[in-house]
């Protein structure tokens, strides 16, 4: 076999990865960093299971996060209050339905567009970090979740067709 043929015959076997197997691990991955964001917005309730940090009780915002929407993030046409609570809740609900795969790919829009309002208006410089969100979350988009979801398993459970390839 030529060195030629040997690349081929790699990037065939490199083209066979599942897509469910990249949506899982970026699902997984994404979800992960909103949540723990979205963690530290928030008091009284906490799911870490990285750390393994569990304290259920009535969510409120954090007394400081409010602050931070205030001096350090200032959003343009939302006031800091209501653009904590949305930034909290939006963070905590969308990573929760992108990591079990229910409305992957409205979760995964909505989780982009955050990206993209981070991206704007409160850390210009950490492109290189956003790129990389905003490319998985593309990918899940475009892609949809993958079999190992509540969608897929929705979609064959109801006999809709699945645009999501295995």
């Amino acid at each position: 076999m030529t060195p030629v043929q040997a690349i081929a015959a790699l990037i065939h076997r490199l083209q066979g990865i599942p897509d469910s197997l990249i949506a899982l691990l970026g699902r997984f991955s994404v979800a992960g960093v909103f949540w723990l964001s979205a963690q530290t917005k928030i008091e009284g309730f906490a799911v870490n299971i990285v750390s393994g940090q569990i304290s259920l009780g009535m969510p409120r915002l954090s007394s400081s996060v409010v602050d931070l929407f205030r001096d350090e993030y200032r959003l343009p046409l939302i006031p800091p209050e209501w653009a904590a609570l949305m930034a909290a809740v939006g963070e905590h609900v969308f990573a929760a339905l992108l990591l079990i795969g229910l409305a992957s790919r409205f979760s995964a829009l909505a989780l982009l567009g955050m990206t993209m309002t981070i991206q704007l208006f409160v850390y210009p410089d950490a492109y290189p970090t956003h790129g990389v969100w905003a490319a998985v979350l593309l990918f899940i988009v475009a892609r949809g979740p993958g079999v190992v979801s509540v969608d897929h398993w929705i979609a064959r459970r109801w006999g809709a067709t699945s645009p999501e390839r295995t």
